[in-house]
């Protein structure tokens, strides 16, 4: 049964302040719906949500066992991290097995997403690399490949490159169901392509995740590494640790949010209409609530620069 939107509402003080609309399904890995709100077939970009697809043959062509990578390693190649200096320290270590540098990356520079960590490295002068890239472990892993298949470094980033063209584009075809030849990708925030698919066809593939070796490997070294996924403070790393690896979740940008709880291999996809991140982690803790791997809280808390808890963010419906 498809309900409305589900309505998130920010409150300041005594007043509600803003609402945000999202849709949301849950879905089986073979495409049936649980429940949906909103508009379960709307196509969506969903933009770092499909890390752990994206980092699929990162297994399956055997390039994290040819250069013996662990849980870590995995859990960075499907993470959008804060930039922190554990996060740093294992890209790093990273590209040296394989025989890169931070040079090597081509997702770009930018400052890390982690408070703390983006004002320790202002306060010290240093710039940012590649390597604070929120995207890096995936990029990291997208070299992995390269190299054990001997494909080229230099432009990996294109659609054309076979590294997509043979790897991580039919991935995503057949985790979520799309025909990949039939769209012009956009293109993400550290550049590579992106597909749009179908909200529920996102739930699915995430429930197909939990059905097959190497999604499990994955969503096994995401639940164990949950701190190198995203970092403190961030909704990815608390849920995954709240759940106890009943369930494993990641965030997209422009307020997507996916995940599956692995048992019974129950997918969830939302979108929230205008972007909002803020909405999306409200909503996808709702949801684990409700699927009942998560306890129930009170609104998420809404605090000003000074640290003063000045409202909330919750779902009302």
């Amino acid at each position: 049964m498809t309900r409305s939107p589900l309505l998130v509402e920010v409150t300041r003080g005594d007043h509600v302040e803003s609402h945000h609309e999202v849709d949301a399904v849950l879905a089986l890995a073979d495409g049936a719906r649980l429940e949906s709100w909103g508009d379960p077939d709307r196509l969506v970009l969903p933009r770092s949500s499909v890390k752990p697809v994206q980092a699929l043959p990162l297994v399956s062509t055997g390039a994290a066992d040819a250069f013996g990578l662990g849980q870590a390693e995995l859990a960075l190649a499907c993470a959008s991290h804060n930039g922190e200096a554990a996060h740093i320290r294992a890209v790093e270590a990273w590209l040296g097995r394989i025989g890169c540098t931070v040079d090597d990356l081509s997702c770009g520079a930018h400052a890390p997403l982690g408070e703390a960590a983006a004002a320790g490295m202002a306060a010290s002068g240093r710039a940012p690399t590649a390597a604070h890239n929120n995207c890096s472990g995936k990029h990291a892993g997208f070299l992995t490949v390269c190299r054990h298949l001997d494909l080229p470094v230099e432009g990996y980033l294109a659609p054309d490159h076979p590294l997509h063209r043979n790897h991580v584009t039919p991935a995503l075809e057949a985790a979520l169901g799309i025909d990949a030849a039939g769209q012009r990708p956009g293109i993400d925030g550290c550049g590579i392509p992106v597909w749009a698919a179908p909200l529920d066809r996102l739930a699915a593939g995430w429930a197909g995740l939990s059905m097959g070796e190497e999604g499990r490997r994955l969503l096994a070294a995401m639940t164990a590494e949950p701190f190198l996924v995203a970092g403190t403070g961030r909704a990815c790393t608390r849920l995954i640790s709240g759940t106890g690896g009943e369930a494993v979740v990641k965030a997209g940008a422009e307020g997507v949010f996916c995940g599956v709880l692995p048992d019974p291999g129950t997918g969830i996809a939302l979108k929230v209409r205008d972007g909002a991140s803020r909405a999306a982690n409200a909503a996808v803790a709702w949801l684990l609530a409700r699927c009942g791997v998560l306890a129930e809280e009170g609104p998420m808390p809404l605090g000003n620069r000074a640290g003063t808890m000045v409202g909330g963010v919750r779902v009302v419906g």
